[in-house]
């Protein structure tokens, strides 16, 4: 195995885009530990990864790496090309990575060691499900090219429940060695992290402890800061006055000069010295906190709902009801049918129809105006811009959107670019404020936290937990779920019941 006494950090580290700062004065050593990096979209923590790898320059600072040092790293996005290759190939090319390409039996090892049957190997890549695509490519950076230090932007995207679960496993056993990891994933943080760095505007700030924890210090921090922050302010304010005083007092008495000049003297070391109180940029995520006057937003009846092309029966419903403020959380195995019944849902809705059928297996109440959050986003209009996608919405001006979008953290000078200049992230918060203004009052939401930051998610089940709309919700992020949620309906075996906790379920799975 590769040694595991590995040196790997930066010093007053800075990188640009142009003129644009991604990060700036960044220093921090990596040790042993599983560290967690985490940041806001755009804080630029997948850039500072390619520093470290080595595939960017820094433009200020250095990097601080130990001679011969082998990192494996794992992209937020699977590389292109991979699809109709064999598995046996995609593996192949971490052995390439460190001149063993010719020693195909480790292929072998490491798929006997993950459960993984030999016949896979010979599979096409694009033939395995993407959850599995991803593991793979995390046990060949782990173990095929023995690493130093792993490093893994996302490694979450694409995983289902059932797989989060064993790359936990293999993260915190199977895979012994130092790691820095990019995640929004709270609950993965918690269960695989022991150590946390913060990076925002101001640096980073390392923590030795499990992420929520990390959190907590940092907010107390910024907290004591700004209290530090606003008592110096008027400080400053008071002797800025009384030196005003002075000046006038020493017209007649040329010796006051001298107290003003100290005053003078302190206010500029309050000043040199002043407490840097961390200010986060508006990023608002907000919901429409309109109600539904009735008490049942959603009946379903005898309800099958089935695969796209309708040839196999994905579950059955026999009655359920959604009341007006309910929060329910759909739990099921991947392929069980949670994404195509919120689909069907959808499907059903017709907002020019003011009664429904008595007899219709979906009945939505008639005052209910619906949103729907596509996972894959399929419904924004990647060439149009920002404000015209935001104006289009009923009843907007222009002004309205310009000022809704400064809200929501989008500069203007980028309001008038195409959305698909945008990161997920972003196009994740656009499509809620766009929601925002068409006034529902019951969404549909399919992994609505998957490109959000931890910023965004809690803004999320605040906005959800504070307003009186009804949701209906699909998600993989296990802390999100508890949080947001007040049902939590499970499909198994084809049917569709109501469970206490989502615990036992997120147990089972893996």
């Amino acid at each position: 195995m590769a040694p595991r006494q590995a040196v790997l950090g930066m010093e007053r580290a800075s990188f640009h885009y142009g003129a644009t700062p991604v990060f700036e004065d960044v220093s921090f050593l990596l040790d042993g530990a599983r560290t967690a990096l985490v940041g806001e979209n755009g804080a630029g923590k997948s850039t500072l990864l390619k520093c470290l790898s080595g595939e960017l320059e820094l433009d200020h600072g250095q990097l601080v790496r130990s001679r011969g040092l082998r990192v494996g790293l794992l992209p937020q996005d699977t590389p292109e090309g991979l699809a109709d290759r064999p598995v046996r190939e995609v593996l192949r090319a971490s052995l390439d990575k460190i001149g063993a390409g010719d020693d195909d039996w480790r292929i072998d090892v490491l798929l006997d060691e993950i459960g993984v049957a030999p016949a896979v190997a010979d599979q096409s890549f694009g033939s395995l499900s993407g959850g599995w695509q991803r593991l793979l490519l995390i046990a060949a950076a782990a173990r095929l090219e023995e690493p130093d230090v792993l490093i893994l932007d996302e490694p979450t995207n694409h995983l289902d429940l059932a797989n989060i679960n064993i790359l936990e496993l293999w993260l915190t056993g199977a895979f012994d060695l130092p790691m820095l990891i990019v995640s929004h994933d709270r609950e993965f943080l918690n269960r695989v992290t022991d150590r946390t760095l913060f990076l925002r505007s101001d640096g980073i700030h390392a923590f030795k402890t499990s992420f929520s924890v990390a959190r907590e210090e940092l907010l107390r921090r910024d907290a004591v800061a700004a209290i530090h922050r606003k008592l110096e302010e008027k400080e400053v304010r008071r002797l800025e006055a009384a030196a005003a005083r002075y000046k006038v007092w020493a017209i007649k008495n040329p010796e006051l000069n001298k107290r003003k000049a100290a005053i003078e003297t302190r206010i500029a070391r309050i000043e040199e010295a002043r407490t840097t109180a961390y200010v986060s940029r508006e990023r608002r995520l907000e919901l429409s906190d309109a109600e539904i006057d009735a008490k049942v937003a959603l009946r379903l009846a005898d309800l099958t709902v089935t695969t796209p092309d309708g040839a196999r029966t994905l579950l059955k419903i026999d009655r359920l009801s959604l009341a007006a403020g309910d929060r329910i959380a759909i739990l099921g195995t991947n392929g069980a049918g949670k994404s195509t019944l919120l689909g069907a849902l959808a499907a059903a809705f017709d907002p020019d129809q003011e009664h429904y059928d008595g007899q219709a297996a979906v009945r939505f109440n008639p005052a209910t105006r619906l949103a729907v959050f596509d996972q894959s986003m399929q419904a924004l209009p990647l060439k149009s811009s920002l404000l015209d996608y935001v104006a289009a919405a009923p009843d907007a001006t222009e002004k309205d959107a310009t000022r809704l979008l400064a809200q929501a953290g989008f500069p203007y000078i980028r309001i008038q670019g195409p959305i698909s200049l945008l990161s997920y992230g972003e196009r994740s918060r656009l499509m809620f404020l766009r929601m925002k203004l068409e006034r529902p009052n019951l969404y549909l939401l399919d992994e609505p936290t998957n490109h959000l930051d931890i910023e965004g998610q809690e803004a999320l089940e605040a906005q959800l937990e504070e307003s009186d709309v009804s949701c209906i919700f699909v998600s993989h992020d296990r802390y999100f779920t508890r949080t947001a949620a007040t049902r939590f309906l499970e499909i198994r075996k084809g049917r569709l019941g109501e469970v206490e906790s989502p615990d036992a379920f997120f147990d089972s799975q893996g």
